[in-house]
């Protein structure tokens, strides 16, 4: 599967949608607007990857993708930001909040927490921008499958191909992501992955420079 659902998201927040999110927040900082909706993103991804590493999860995204998640939001993403999206009349491909329920479950606090020290970005300020993003992650999951005519097997191959080119990419908050994921759950390990990740991101940066 050659679909890079990273260069899309990011293509997405390169058409101004950092500064609506940045707005939506209250004035939040730009840089860790964008610093936090990659995590977010990533998050999301490895969360999603792992649901539907099994057959009864790949077939549950599967079905919720034809059922509420077609990608028409990402039609008017300004509007959907703004609650004025009036193209959408299926409240479930909206509802952020459910969506975080069905992908991360009781590990949403704690993947808040992390992002939210990686990003500087304040924890309530995090979990908003996460409520915000499901739905356009799920919107972009389902454009692709409708687009490309994935079936169930294809979309758990998507999202794994995602994962793991992005951890061969080094993707520091990858890394971090995928060793949370496999942890229990119980919130011990959460400082510890985010001091982790901090000092990877932290390389990985300045790197970049």
């Amino acid at each position: 599967m050659s679909v890079n659902l990273m260069d899309m998201f990011q293509d997405q927040l390169s058409k101004g949608l950092v500064d609506q999110l940045s707005q939506q927040l209250g004035g939040a900082d730009k840089q860790q607007t964008m610093t936090a909706a990659s995590g977010i993103f990533t998050t999301l991804m490895g969360a999603l990857s792992k649901n539907a590493s099994n057959p009864e999860g790949a077939q549950a995204l599967n079905n919720a993708l034809e059922r509420d998640h077609d990608g028409s939001i990402l039609n008017d993403l300004a509007g959907l930001l703004n609650g004025n999206n009036q193209q959408i009349d299926n409240p479930r491909s909206l509802n952020g909040a459910g969506i975080l329920e069905h992908i991360l479950g009781n590990k949403q606090n704690s993947a808040i927490d992390i992002i939210s020290q990686i990003s500087g970005l304040e924890s309530n300020k995090t979990g908003n921008l996460m409520t915000m993003l499901a739905p356009v992650v799920m919107g972009m999951l389902g454009k692709t499958k409708r687009e490309q005519g994935l079936d169930v097997m294809d979309i758990a191959s998507l999202l794994n191909n995602n994962v793991s080119n992005q951890k061969q990419q080094n993707n520091p908050t990858m890394d971090l992501v995928s060793r949370f994921l496999d942890s229990d759950g119980d919130g011990s390990i959460v400082d510890d992955l985010a001091n982790m990740g901090m000092k990877m991101l932290g390389g990985f940066l300045s790197r970049k420079r």
